[in-house]
């Protein structure tokens, strides 16, 4: 098998003494058909057989190519935002202030963050919370709240023009906030909620579920389908890093192939370099990597990138240890922008 085959053998190896059948694989075999790989049976005579499962997505397989390297099947789920085409190839950024710190600041950050994606042909989804009901400290800045934040941003959704996101953290919220906004965030802390993906679904807003930074990514299937049960298909997956240790994250590629079997998939380039409750009440960071995990992740294949932005990085009210600073922007994105067309949107 060639190196770069991919698969992730998690069930007990059996021996068999039978060649594998071409119907095991649906019509099918050879080194490593597409897909992820869960089992795997090596006989006596070399064979291998593959069972796959593609967490209840629809998927094809189809044979690698004659120099036996195999690649992940990924899901035909595209949908539409507003403008921006969701999983159709072409990336897109979702990208604003963590919290909301006042009408004017969020106005100041979409225009200007606007202005630098449509000079670079990016589309564009702003993005800002009106509650960051998870802080460290109690002490710590939440927001404007539920009325008043989805207030201010639906005018700025009418006044732009763009799709707006932002994170739910309470059932009852869902409603509320999809009357303003285009997309509804499941926060990582909260993304096996069932009440809440259920809420979120049911509005018929796009939802979008960070993973965990506690699950494995094959486990998000459960919360993708708990969303698709309210015939909503329109959600999306965010990868955002996963804990090591104590106050600190760290990013797995292979999550990314992993989870885009099930949807479209993000990658949060500013939260994965985050240190959780590192900073004395408050999360501390290590924006210096931002660059380095982002160009990563594009190279390896999404459909989208999250990042969290702010003018003055140092007086932000949330999160501003890991933001990048909005200067920073454009030539990120530039760098990203020709990775992107290097591996053929990959």
């Amino acid at each position: 098998m060639g190196s770069s085959n991919f698969f992730f053998p998690t069930g007990a190896r059996r021996e068999t003494n039978a060649k594998p059948s071409s119907s095991a694989l649906r019509g099918e075999y050879l080194d490593l058909p597409i897909g992820i790989i869960l089992d795997v049976n090596r006989s006596p005579h070399g064979y291998i057989l593959a069972y796959l499962w593609f967490y209840g997505a629809p998927a094809t397989l189809t044979a690698a190519s004659r120099s036996g390297q195999g690649r992940i099947a990924y899901v035909n789920n595209s949908f539409e935002i507003g403008p921006v085409q969701v999983g159709g190839g072409r990336l897109f950024l979702i990208a604003g202030p963590c919290v909301i710190e006042s009408e004017a600041h969020v106005r100041t950050m979409a225009e200007a963050i606007q202005r630098i994606t449509a000079d670079l042909g990016i589309p564009y989804i702003f993005k800002a919370s009106y509650d960051k009901a998870n802080r460290t400290s109690v002490k710590s800045y939440r927001g404007p709240g539920l009325v008043e934040g989805t207030r201010i941003l639906g005018r700025l959704a009418k006044d732009t023009g763009l799709p707006v996101l932002t994170d739910v953290h309470e059932p009852g919220h869902c409603e509320v906030a999809a009357e303003a906004v285009d997309v509804l965030q499941i926060p990582a802390f909260l993304c096996r909620q069932t009440d809440l993906l259920v809420a979120a679904g049911k509005t018929g807003r796009a939802v979008n579920i960070k993973k965990g930074q506690f699950l494995a990514p094959w486990d998000m299937t459960h919360p993708v389908e708990k969303v698709r049960s309210t015939g909503n298909e329109r959600v999306f997956l965010t990868e955002r890093g996963a804990s090591f240790g104590y106050n600190t994250l760290v990013v797995d590629y292979r999550a990314l192939p992993v989870m885009r079997a099930m949807a479209p998939v993000v990658f949060d380039g500013t939260h994965s370099v985050q240190q959780p409750s590192a900073a004395n009440g408050v999360s501390g960071g290590q924006p210096e990597f931002i660059p380095i995990l982002v160009k990563a992740a594009v190279a390896a294949g999404i459909d989208g990138l999250f990042l969290e932005v702010h003018n003055d990085p140092a007086n932000a009210k949330s999160d501003g240890a890991n933001a990048l600073d909005l200067k920073l922007l454009k030539p990120l994105l530039e760098r990203l922008l020709a990775i992107h067309a290097a591996v053929g949107g990959a």
